[in-house]
C-alpha cells in the first residue's frame, strides 16, 4: 500500500542527527513514526467498534442475513456513525489522496478516497431523499480494513530507523579524558576532540578511533571487522571506536570523532543502501494505480453516456455509483496483506522472520549467496575443537586440566577458549604456582609439583621436539601443545568451528544453480581453509564493511541477484546493500534490524525454505492480484449497463455482492497458502 506523504521508506535518513553524545540518532523522526503508528492503531479500533452497529442496522446486511432490526430514526443513526468513520477514520486516506493529486501520481490512496467518498456522499443523499439504497456498511468496512493494513505495514518499516539507533548505541555516552598532571575527567562524547588523550578501562567500549600511546590489551572487534578472535593491541596500534576492551587498561590519542569515525561511516553506508532500496514498489501499488484510472474513466463515462442517451440523472448516477462501488478495493486491499500475514506466520514457524515483504517475494530470484563467516557459516566462538593426549599415562581430561590451571588467569583468546571448555566439562582446577610467560611462545607454571608448559608450535621447533602426527588437520585451527616435565604429552586445537549444517546447505544451493561465496574479516589462511572445507565457489578475506558493500555492488553490476547473510555490525551495510539481506538470529540486533529476513535458528539450511516459501508466496500474490483486478473486467461493464437493452441491470446492491464475493475468494485462496508452504 502507498503511504503517500506518510511513507517512512521515503524519509531522508541523511538528515537525521548523528550526534554521538546522549542524543539518539533521528530521535524526532523515530518518535514521529511511533506516534503515527499509534494513531492508525487508535483509528482502527475506534472505527471497528463504531462499524458494528452500522452493520447490524444496515438494511442490506439485514436482507442478506434475514433478520429485521430498527431503532428510532434508524437511517439518521447510521448516517451519524458513518460520518464519524468517514471524516475521522478516513482522514489519513483523504490527506493521502490530496498528496497524490498534488504529485500527479494517483495510487491506492486515490482509489480508497474515491471509493469511500462515492459511497459516503451517495449514501448520504439516499438518507435525505434520493431514491436508492445506502452503502454505509461498505464505507465502514472498507475504512476499517485499510486502517488495519496501514497500521501493520507501518510497524514493519519502522526498523529502518531502529537499525541506525542500534548502531549508535554501540558508542559509550562518556569518555575518560586525561588532562594535566595525569588527572582524569569524565566528559560527554560530544565534547571529545581530536588529539585528546583518553583512558579506556578494562571491559569498556572504546569511545573513538585513535592510536594507543600506553598499555596492552586484547580488543573484541568482531562486531566491527568480522575478526573472530579478540585482537592484541599495544603501543602505536590503532583502535576502532565501538570495539570492546579486554582486561588491560589503555591510553589512546583520539584521531577521529563524530562524522569522521569508522562507526559513523558504517552508519552512512546503511543509510545509503536503505534509501536506495526504499524506491521499490509492490504489485498492489501498480494495480491500484491502473484500477484508479479505470474507475475514474469508466465511472465518469458511464454517467455521461446515460445522460447523453436521455436517461434520468438519478439512473445515470446509480450506474456510476455501481461502477465505483464494484471497483472498491476490498479484494485488492486484502490480496497482498492476507498472503503476507499467512506467509510470515508459517515462515516464522519454520525459523524465518520476514521484515521486508518485497525482499521475501523476490527471494526466488537469488542467483548468488554471499555469506559472512564468523557466526554465520561458523559458530562465531573461538573455542576448543580437539584435544588429544599422546602419553598413555595422561588422559585427555588430565591434559585439559593442566592447561586449564595455567590459563585460568590469562585474557588471551586461546586461554579463554581452553578455560571455557574445561568449565563446560566441569573439571576441577588444580592450584598453579610460579607462573611465567615464555616470551612469544607460551606460558609455564608448577601444577601438582610438576613443571607444566602450554606452548606454540614455534617452541617445539626451537627445542627440536617432534610435532605428533594428527596435531594439524586444518589450517583454520590454532594448535597449542602441553609439556609435562619437559616431555610432550598432548595438544589442544582451537578454532571458530564450522556449523554442521553449513556444508549440507551449500550443497543444496549449488545443486539449484546458486553460487555460494564468502566474505570475511578473518585472515587469508583461515578463509581459504573454510572455503575449501565447505566447497565454496569463492571467498574474500580480510575485508572491511565498505569492501563487502563493494563486492555486492560488483556482483550486482554483473547481473547477479545477491542475497547477503551475516550477523554483525560489520555486515549491516552489506545486508542493506544486497538485494536481500539475511541475518542469523544469533547475531546482533543491528544486523537483524538492517536485514530483510532473520534466521531465528541461525541455520543456513533455512535459506532453502526461504527460497521455496518466497516462490509459493509470490505465486499466491499473483493469483490474488489477478483475481482482485480481473473480476472488474467482467463486473464493471455489467455495472455500467452494457446489458440494459437485454433486460439485465446490475444495481448497486448486486455490485456490492460482487465486490464481497471477490473479497471472500481472495481470502480463501490466501488460506490455501498454508498447505503449499508445509
Amino acid at each position: 500500500m502507498v503511504h503517500s506523504e506518510m511513507d517512512q521508506s521515503k524519509i531522508d535518513h541523511s538528515k537525521m542527527s548523528h550526534d554521538h553524545g546522549n542524543t539518539a540518532i533521528g530521535t524526532g523522526v523515530h518518535d514521529h513514526h511511533k506516534i503515527m503508528i499509534a494513531d492508525f492503531r487508535k483509528r482502527f479500533w475506534v472505527c471497528l467498534i463504531i462499524s458494528i452497529p452500522i452493520l447490524v442496522l444496515s438494511p442490506m446486511i439485514q436482507g442478506f442475513l434475514g433478520y429485521k432490526l430498527t431503532v428510532p430514526r434508524n437511517s439518521y443513526v447510521v448516517f451519524v456513525l458513518s460520518s464519524v468513520i468517514y471524516f475521522w477514520g478516513g482522514l489519513p486516506f483523504l490527506k493521502g489522496f490530496i498528496s497524490e493529486i498534488k504529485k500527479k501520481g494517483p495510487g491506492m490512496m486515490t482509489l480508497i478516497a474515491l471509493a469511500i467518498s462515492v459511497a459516503y456522499f451517495y449514501s448520504t443523499a439516499t438518507v435525505f431523499g434520493l431514491k436508492g439504497m445506502d452503502f454505509f456498511w461498505e464505507l465502514a468496512t472498507l475504512i476499517v480494513i485499510m486502517l488495519l493494513g496501514h497500521w501493520i505495514e507501518m510497524k514493519s518499516v519502522l526498523g529502518a530507523s531502529n537499525a541506525l539507533q542500534l548502531l549508535v548505541s554501540m558508542m559509550p555516552a562518556e569518555a575518560h579524558r586525561i588532562i594535566k598532571d595525569g588527572k582524569i575527567e569524565d566528559i560527554q562524547l560530544s565534547e571529545l576532540n581530536k588529539d585528546d588523550t583518553i583512558l579506556i578501562k578494562p571491559g569498556e567500549k572504546v569511545p573513538a578511533d585513535g592510536t594507543i600511546t600506553d598499555g596492552t590489551s586484547y580488543l573484541n572487534e568482531s562486531m566491527l571487522t568480522g575478526e573472530s578472535k579478540p585482537v592484541k593491541k599495544e603501543k602505536n596500534n590503532k583502535v576502532i571506536g565501538g570495539s570492546i576492551n579486554g582486561n588491560g587498561s589503555l591510553q589512546i590519542k583520539v584521531e577521529h570523532t563524530g562524522k569522521d569515525s569508522y562507526l559513523n561511516k558504517v552508519i552512512s553506508l546503511v543509510e545509503e543502501a536503505q534509501k536506495a532500496k526504499s524506491k521499490m514498489q509492490n504489485f498492489s501499488d501498480r494495480a491500484a494505480k491502473w484500477l484508479t484510472y479505470i474507475a475514474l474513466s469508466v465511472g465518469v463515462a458511464t454517467m455521461a453516456i446515460w445522460l447523453i442517451a436521455g436517461y434520468p440523472f438519478v439512473f445515470a448516477l446509480e450506474r456510476m455509483v455501481t461502477v465505483m462501488v464494484i471497483t472498491c478495493p476490498h479484494a485488492l486491499g486484502l490480496a497482498i496483506p492476507l498472503v503476507v500475514a499467512i506467509s510470515t506466520a508459517v515462515s516464522a514457524q519454520n525459523g524465518l522472520l520476514i521484515r521486508n515483504r518485497t525482499a521475501f517475494e523476490e527471494s526466488r530470484k537469488i542467483t548468488t549467496l554471499l555469506f559472512d563467516k564468523t557466526g554465520t557459516l561458523t559458530s562465531g566462538v573461538f573455542g576448543v575443537s580437539r584435544y588429544q593426549s599422546v602419553d598413555a599415562k595422561i588422559t585427555n581430561e588430565d591434559l585439559l586440566k593442566y592447561a586449564f590451571a595455567l590459563e585460568k588467569t590469562s585474557e588471551h583468546p586461546i586461554a579463554i577458549g581452553i578455560v571455557n571448555k574445561a568449565k563446560d566439562l566441569k573439571l576441577s582446577i588444580p592450584p598453579a604456582s610460579g607462573f611465567k610467560a615464555i616470551t612469544g611462545k607460551g606460558v609455564e607454571a608448577v601444577v601438582e609439583n610438576k613443571a607444566v608448559k602450554v606452548v606454540s608450535p614455534g617452541y617445539l621447533k626451537d627445542k627440536k621436539i617432534t610435532i605428533p602426527e594428527g596435531a594439524f588437520t586444518s589450517k583454520a585451527e590454532t594448535v597449542v601443545f602441553v609439556i609435562l616435565a619437559e616431555k610432550l604429552v598432548g595438544y589442544i586445537a582451537l578454532a571458530d568451528a564450522i556449523r554442521p549444517e553449513s556444508a549440507e546447505a551449500i550443497k543444496v544451493f549449488k545443486k539449484n544453480g546458486i553460487k555460494v561465496l564468502m566474505a570475511t574479516g578473518d585472515n587469508e589462511t583461515v578463509a581459504k581453509a573454510v572455503a575449501a572445507e565447505l566447497g565454496l565457489d569463492g571467498y574474500f578475506s580480510e575485508v572491511l564493511p565498505h569492501q563487502k558493500v563493494e563486492i555486492i555492488k560488483d556482483l550486482q553490476k554483473k547481473g547477479e541477484f545477491v542475497a547477503m547473510t551475516g550477523d554483525g555490525v560489520n555486515d549491516a551495510p552489506a545486508l542493506a546493500q544486497a538485494n536481500i539481506g539475511i541475518a542469523v538470529g544469533s547475531g546482533t540486533d543491528v544486523a537483524a534490524e538492517t536485514a530483510d529476513i532473520i534466521l531465528v535458528n541461525s541455520n543456513p539450511k533455512d535459506i532453502v525454505n526461504l527460497i521455496l516459501f518466497g516462490k509459493a508466496t509470490y505465486k499466491k500474490m499473483v493469483q490474488n492480484l489477478v483475481w482482485a483486478t480481473a473480476y472488474n473486467a467482467f463486473a464493471i461493464p455489467l455495472a455500467a449497463g452494457v446489458l440494459y437493452k437485454a433486460g439485465f441491470v446490475l444495481g448497486p446492491a448486486v455490485g456490492a455482492v460482487f465486490m464481497s464475493l471477490s473479497t471472500v475468494i481472495v481470502a480463501i485462496n490466501a488460506q490455501l497458502l498454508k498447505r503449499e508452504m508445509k
